[in-house]
């Protein structure tokens, strides 16, 4: 059982490079706790209590491993681990979308993480974007993706915005 936190700690911290695709209903960041040598016990505590603290019902992990998940459960955060598969992308992707259009339309406040908030996360949040027809050309969504996360979209996550529109009408 984790220790008990008193004041301010209570409430946990900000995870790394927390962002909000849809306010209040969808955000994503990087891995609690951070990654590689950057990587903080501690911190992945503390980003992990700041989620739940927050009042996310899921946070779902898109990284290969799955190292760490359990401290989610330790936690009583509920998660979903959902590794993302290159070499299936598309079929992937279009799981992956009807998963958050289902828990997005239940209610559900949900939290997407990579190792890191990189091309390969942003282009997928994109990419759900222009899936969800939340904005209805390709350009617009990467204008839109590229405006929330501050960063310029690289040609793979591009790809995956345009590809989108086309996983559901052929889904």
């Amino acid at each position: 059982m984790p220790p008990k936190l008193r004041g301010k700690w209570a409430l946990g911290i900000t995870p790394r490079h927390f962002t909000w695709i849809l306010k209040d209903k969808l955000a994503i960041c990087e891995r609690p706790g951070g990654y590689g040598d950057n990587h903080r016990r501690v911190r992945r505590q503390e980003e992990i209590i700041w989620i739940r603290e927050n009042g996310f019902n899921y946070a779902i992990s898109i990284i290969q491993a799955p190292h760490n998940l359990h401290n989610y459960e330790e936690l009583n955060l509920p998660y979903r681990h959902r590794p993302f598969k290159g070499d299936e992308r598309d079929a992937w992707l279009t799981a992956f979308y009807r998963e958050l259009d289902d828990l997005l339309a239940s209610g559900a406040k949900l939290i997407v993480h990579g190792e890191e908030l990189g091309d390969r996360l942003v282009g997928i949040m994109g990419g759900y974007i222009r899936w969800a027809g939340l904005v209805d050309e390709d350009t617009k969504a990467i204008e839109v993706t590229e405006r929330l996360t501050g960063r310029q979209l690289d040609p793979w996550a591009r790809d995956v915005v345009m590809a989108a529109a086309h996983l559901r009408s052929d889904g």
